[in-house]
């Protein structure tokens, strides 16, 4: 692992290296971003950074410097001795009081780089009980306060599955823990729209442009018909759902092999899409 915290290497990645009183720690006030890298450089880093700066204006963090967080990823990218691996931008409010107001002190920025463990082609899903608030605060921003994913994954995961499948608040399909979930109906591809409170996958968007799905609400009955389900996201890239709360699916799919074979077509020839 490699780790870099407001413009220095950190030289052991699990030494203290944040102010106790930071607002990430005490509140997960923060945003992050997710990439994987490929031959020493990170996919699809514009949209990336893109997200980041959404999701900041979202919190209202303000000040982030994105000439700053390339210089980040560059020195941990120059420590980094494999070609692949896992890499997450984290920017939190910076040292506050003890309570939710924010300081004055800035922003805190880090880079981290890690090994990106191989995924199977395919994966079990399960269902939670709890729903995403689609018109809540964090509704589509990626922030650090993750312990709601955490409940739902350690829930899906002791019935054997490995991402857990949100409805929103009106019963429609949402969105997984960390994917954007697509369906296929009828012989065609369908994801929830943004309105219905998922992230803006950066996967998700790039399927969305080159492999013919569409934006639909589907009610979570509509899973009950899928022909097929996959899973998309930054480290699975495009992953058959072989199974979604017992029951079993075909994984992958026709459809859902044609979608993974022509994203991974145009992801090769585009670093930077």
């Amino acid at each position: 692992m490699r780790v870099w915290v407001d413009d220095r290497l950190v030289e052991d990645p699990y030494a203290p290296a944040l102010a106790p009183l930071d607002h990430g720690v005490t509140v997960g006030d923060g945003v992050f971003e997710t990439l994987k890298v490929v031959a020493g450089r990170p996919f699809a880093l514009t949209r990336h950074l893109d997200r980041l700066a959404r999701s900041a204006n979202g919190l209202g963090l303000t000040g982030l410097d994105l000439a700053a967080v390339r210089r980040g990823v560059s020195a941990v990218l120059d420590a980094w001795d494999q070609p692949d691996g896992r890499l997450r931008i984290t920017v939190t409010g910076g040292p506050a009081p003890l309570g939710s107001e924010r300081g004055d002190q800035g922003l805190t920025l880090m880079v981290a780089i890690a090994d990106l463990a191989a995924r199977p082609d395919s994966t079990a899903l399960a269902t939670v009980p709890w729903p995403r608030n689609e018109r809540g605060a964090l509704a589509g921003l990626k922030t650090t306060s993750y312990a709601e994913n955490v409940v739902a994954l350690a829930h899906a995961r002791e019935r054997g599955a490995t991402e857990a499948l949100f409805a929103n608040t009106v019963g429609n399909v949402c969105e997984g823990t960390g994917s954007n979930l697509f369906v296929v109906l009828g012989g065609e591809v369908y994801t929830p729209p943004l309105s219905a409170g998922c992230l803006a996958g950066v996967t998700r968007a790039l399927v969305l442009e080159w492999c013919g799905a569409y934006e639909k609400d589907l009610p979570m009955s509509a899973l009950e018909e899928a022909e097929e389900l996959f899973l998309t996201s930054t480290t699975r890239d495009v992953q058959a759902v072989n199974s979604l709360d017992g029951r079993k699916l075909t994984a992958p799919g026709p459809v859902t092999a044609r979608v993974m074979a022509e994203f991974a077509r145009a992801a090769a020839d585009r670093i930077d899409p």
